[in-house]
């Protein structure tokens, strides 16, 4: 597996696609065209998965001042809603692919594709089989057996074509006949023996209504849609190579425009799943709370969960794409995310479990401003005004009242430093009737404003706070991974991925302490929790229930690898 500083190290390199297009323009065998396009299917979300195709097919089209069509290719209206088309709509467009007046859907060709059906009916290409689809897997054969002809192969082209248009007319229960091409039961590679056209599903389609109740097998649909868009490479993930022979069958037993099929591998990520079938599952069974739930890996949830579309494009870029398949650390699509928002999120502070600190010594009802700077990696995004009160929040974790070794925040009789603010020292501590501190004072040195003592002296740590007078209550959501192993998919026999599922991937703290600047944080805004992480607005949030995700803690789980193997 690849860490980030070898990537970084690394020049961007080309890759055999890129090298493919280049001969071809080289060679001029489109005219000097490039025209990708990506083609979902409209049942389910899209994930980061689909990410890496999107941001290959996009990117190889604007490289080339090409053109990429977005393409649903809806063949199955029993698992397909238009609830999927409008997240893709808007998942595409959020991550950048722009495919200006060129949003088509294989629906469009229906017409189309029932003529050229009928056209390898009649050119003897294609048949009528009334076996069931369990009679059909079973006379398929294996990958060590020859498959066996259908008895219905040499029906009479008449006889086929009269089927067929019964079929289309409705005559027939769905499963009772499909439409087979005739090519070669025998034949090494198991698509290319004699596999379904077209199938009987009565069921309405979420464009075309009722009109057809038989429908076209993506295989069959696929190439020719291409075909018809005039595209010059259809870029596909390697689960598709061995349906190559049967894309190009198709186009060249019609006689039509033939795209270039190329395949690559699919993007796999340690701890995540990207199956729509069990994402969907989980959805189905409430085991998150959508699509969109922050923990998922559609695009949806990175996006409510505050990842950034640049965060992930260049996450899919640096990855690359080759001919194996390979799996990818999650912790590198992090390491991209946290370099994204370090350049572009606002520094707030935000006390998430707090604890009540009074300074003996400050003045009742004074306030100070004190300044603060939103970003230093960006100079242009300035400062900002944070008030400072007799009672401030610290958190819990930022006290101890006996000390371990090694642990230089807030103790009894230590001083640290307030960010932007003071140094101060703690002088005694307030306990509840269990025994648990609730309270803490301290003594302050107003010398130290802004952080600074004029003698020189130093303190070994830094602590954040925020005014108890102007704090806001929040709701702070904390994720951790979904699944607690690397591969979800490892149970034990009996069981399935659900056993692998995270029981602490969600933690809700209520009553989280806010800085006053955030009081008027829209939906979507990304900050950067001084030493918490990076938080993201919740959509849920209103101005008087502010909600943040937590997008990905500060720590970067590279470095603590790479110690490790030091």
């Amino acid at each position: 597996m690849t860490t980030p500083t070898e990537l970084e190290a690394a020049p961007v390199q080309s890759n055999f696609i890129r090298e493919i297009i280049l001969e071809d323009l080289k060679t001029n065998k489109y005219g000097g065209r490039v025209h990708t396009r990506f083609p979902p299917e409209p049942n389910g979300y899209l994930h980061i998965g689909h990410a890496k195709s999107i941001n290959l097919n996009f990117g190889l089209a604007e490289e080339f001042g090409g053109k990429c069509n977005l393409r649903f290719d809806d063949t199955n209206p029993s698992k397909e809603e238009t609830e999927y088309v409008d997240s893709i709509i808007e998942d595409v467009r959020w991550l950048g692919g722009d495919w200006e007046d060129r949003l088509f859907y294989a629906s469009d060709y229906f017409d189309q594709l029932y003529a050229w059906a009928v056209q390898l009916i009649k050119s003897g290409k294609a048949f009528v089989c009334d076996l069931s689809p369990e009679e059909v897997r079973k006379q398929r054969g294996t990958l060590t057996e020859p498959g066996q002809e259908s008895p219905y192969r040499n029906r009479s082209v008449d006889e086929n074509c009269d089927l067929f248009q019964r079929m289309k007319a409705g005559e027939f229960p769905d499963g009772a006949r499909t439409v087979r091409a005739k090519i070669d039961v025998t034949s090494p590679n198991l698509n290319m023996r004699d596999p379904i056209l077209y199938r009987i599903l009565h069921a309405g389609h979420h464009r075309t209504g009722n009109k057809w109740c038989i429908y076209p097998m993506y295989d069959f649909a696929h190439g020719q849609s291409d075909s018809i868009e005039r595209i010059t490479h259809s870029i596909c993930t390697l689960e598709f190579e061995d349906h190559r022979p049967l894309y190009d069958w198709y186009i060249e037993q019609l006689g039509i425009y033939h795209p270039q099929q190329i395949e690559f591998d699919r993007l796999n990520l340690t701890y995540t799943l990207l199956s729509k079938r069990k994402l969907l599952s989980l959805v189905q069974k409430g085991l998150v709370s959508g699509w969109d739930d922050p923990r998922m890996p559609t695009i949806s949830g990175l996006r409510r969960r505050g990842y950034t579309p640049e965060a992930i494009r260049n996450f899919c870029r640096r990855v690359g794409v080759s001919k194996t398949n390979g799996t990818t650390e999650l912790g590198l699509l992090e390491y991209f995310l946290r370099e994204d928002l370090n350049k572009r999120s606002h520094r707030v502070m935000a006390v998430l479990k707090p604890l009540r600190v009074v300074i003996d010594n400050y003045t009742e009802g004074h306030v100070d401003q004190m300044e603060a700077v939103n970003n230093p990696e960006d100079a242009s995004a300035g400062t900002r005004s944070i008030p400072f009160s007799k009672v401030i929040y610290i958190e819990q974790d930022d006290f101890r009242e006996d000390p371990p070794k090694q642990y230089f925040r807030l103790s009894p009789g230590r001083e640290v430093r307030l960010r932007y603010a003071f140094f101060i020292t703690c002088t005694s501590v307030i306990k509840n009737e269990k025994g648990e501190v609730e309270e803490i004072h301290c003594t302050y040195d107003p010398a130290t404003r802004g952080g600074n003592a004029p003698d020189g002296r130093k303190v070994k740590s830094t602590i954040h706070w925020v005014s108890a007078a102007h704090a806001l209550d929040a709701e702070v959501r904390l994720y951790e991974n979904l699944f607690t192993r690397e591969n979800p998919d490892e149970v034990p026999e009996g069981q399935d991925f659900t056993a692998n599922l995270n029981p602490n991937s969600l933690e809700v703290l209520n009553g989280c302490k806010l800085e006053p600047s955030l009081g008027g944080a829209s939906p979507a805004s990304r900050y950067q929790f001084e030493r918490l992480g990076y938080f993201c607005v919740d959509r849920d949030s209103t101005p008087g229930h502010p909600m943040f995700n937590r997008t990905v803690a500060l720590r970067d789980t590279w470095a603590k690898i790479e110690k490790k193997s030091k």
